[in-house]
């Protein structure tokens, strides 16, 4: 089992590793806006997925137009590498953008507010 971070090093690795996500009341966040309930529910089943191939699962709250991810290692009362590994694949997945990443072979979601499905922070 993995060693919990303490709070100043949970900070840091967010800083410096995944600047979308906070660290609040013992948890890792992340809350990802979408453009529709159909949206919401392909965010969570993704999360879902991975959540369950790494055999870690985080706790979620799914409204509307966003899904706020939450992640602790409860057997270690803490923050650990399990906790960073699954938000950066997380982010990985989900906030994959394949028009910004595929060389033009893939044309990525369209800006038309019908097929729009994640919002994006600004970079």
């Amino acid at each position: 089992m993995s060693n919990a971070y303490t709070d100043s090093e949970v900070n840091q690795r967010l800083a410096d590793e995944l600047p979308h996500w906070t660290y609040e009341k013992g948890w890792i966040r992340r809350k990802i806006k979408t453009s529709s309930w159909k949206s919401t529910l392909m965010v969570v089943n993704t999360v879902g997925h991975l959540a369950e191939a790494a055999w870690h699962h985080p706790d979620m709250t799914i409204s509307y137009a966003f899904v706020i991810v939450k992640l602790v290692t409860h057997s270690a009362k803490g923050i650990t590498d399990k906790d960073f590994e699954l938000a950066k694949k997380i982010e990985e997945v989900v906030m994959w953008d394949a028009a910004e990443t595929s060389k033009g072979v893939f044309e990525g979601t369209p800006e038309d507010p019908r097929f729009k499905y994640i919002k994006r922070e600004s970079k």
